[in-house]
C-alpha cells in the first residue's frame, strides 16, 4: 500500500484496525502534519506509541497516536531497523506483485 491520501477524520470506521491489533516492530503509517513512514514501538487498547519519520530530514518522532490516525504499511523505509541492530524489515514486507 502507498501513501494513504485520506485523513483520518475522513476514514471509515470499519476500515480502521484497532490499536491493540499492532505490534511492536510493525511498520505504520501515521498522520502528522500529512502521512508519516514509522514503527510501532508499543500499543495498548487505546493507543500506539511510533518511531516517525516527522519531516524530509534524517530525525524521528516519537508519538502516541489513536487508531484512526494510524495504517498498516507495506513500503519500505530506512526507518524500518530494530534498535540495536542494522537489520531491515524490508525483508519481512509484503513483496509487491
Amino acid at each position: 500500500m502507498s501513501t494513504p491520501t485520506i485523513a483520518p477524520p475522513e476514514r471509515d470506521p470499519a476500515e480502521v484496525a484497532p490499536a491493540d491489533s499492532y505490534r511492536k516492530a510493525d511498520p505504520v503509517w501515521v498522520y502528522r502534519d500529512g502521512w508519516r513512514a514509522g514503527v510501532i514501538e508499543a500499543a495498548s487498547a487505546r493507543a500506539v506509541t511510533v518511531t516517525y519519520r516527522p519531516g524530509a530530514h534524517r530525525g524521528t518522532g516519537v508519538d502516541t497516536f489513536t487508531a484512526s490516525y494510524v495504517t498498516r504499511r507495506a513500503d519500505a523505509d530506512p526507518l524500518d531497523r530494530f534498535p540495536g541492530d542494522n537489520t531491515r524489515l524490508a525483508h519481512r514486507l509484503p513483496k509487491a506483485s
